[in-house]
């Protein structure tokens, strides 16, 4: 009889999702850490490690992943009193100790592909999905009525995109800065979510 090995060549696999507001990334990330078995590391759980680390929590939802204030802002040396810009490097600093710990893991935004630029063991992703689909689930999900819906959409990118490409030299959601960008409006959100657990065990495996 025959037996059949499977070689797990990476032992490390880090996934990254970049996502517009309502396509469904972070339930895709949810997904995916599930299904492999790996942590998620998403915006609750990181701001639990910075709080613990020292910054209170009003300053954590006032400040995490929101774009620099540049006119506030003041840089010297090594320092910065952008607390933004000081917010914003802690949870990097987390991201690679976590990478480098050689922890499997899914983190959502935070320019995380940005962050980890070059690891062998990551797959970056960005969700997106129609325009009529994201309303729709934002309407539901939120219980807020379709004109609510698109100014939170409107609101919430714009406010990912500016924070994005002020800490990268890609633009948020150029397929330049990610293995894949994908459409969750072709296939659904789960589907999606599948098709993409394929490809990252595949290159888990290679």
């Amino acid at each position: 009889m025959c037996r059949k090995w499977v070689i797990f060549l990476k032992e490390q696999l880090i996934i990254t999702i970049g996502r517009e507001f309502g396509s469904g990334g972070h339930f895709i990330a949810q997904t995916i850490a599930d299904k492999l078995g790996i942590e998620l590391l998403d915006k609750e759980l990181l701001e639990q490690t910075v709080i613990s680390s020292g910054y209170s929590e009003d300053i954590l939802t006032k400040y995490d992943e929101k774009p620099k204030n540049v006119l506030l802002s003041r840089r010297i040396g090594n320092y910065s009193n952008s607390l933004e810009e000081n917010v914003a490097n802690k949870v990097f600093e987390l991201i690679r100790a976590k990478a480098q710990s050689g922890a499997s893991f899914v983190v959502v935004g935070r320019c995380a592909e940005h962050v980890l630029r070059g690891n062998e063991n990551m797959l970056s992703f960005f969700i997106c999905a129609n325009k009529e689909d994201k309303i729709k689930r934002i309407t539901e999900l939120y219980q807020v009525s379709e004109a609510k819906a698109k100014d939170m959409m409107r609101e919430t990118d714009k406010k990912r995109k500016t924070y994005h490409n002020y800490y990268s030299d890609i633009k948020w959601g150029s397929s330049l800065g990610y293995d894949i960008t994908i459409n969750t409006s072709k296939l659904g959100i789960e589907k999606t979510a599948d098709a993409l657990i394929v490809y990252a065990k595949v290159f888990k495996n290679q």
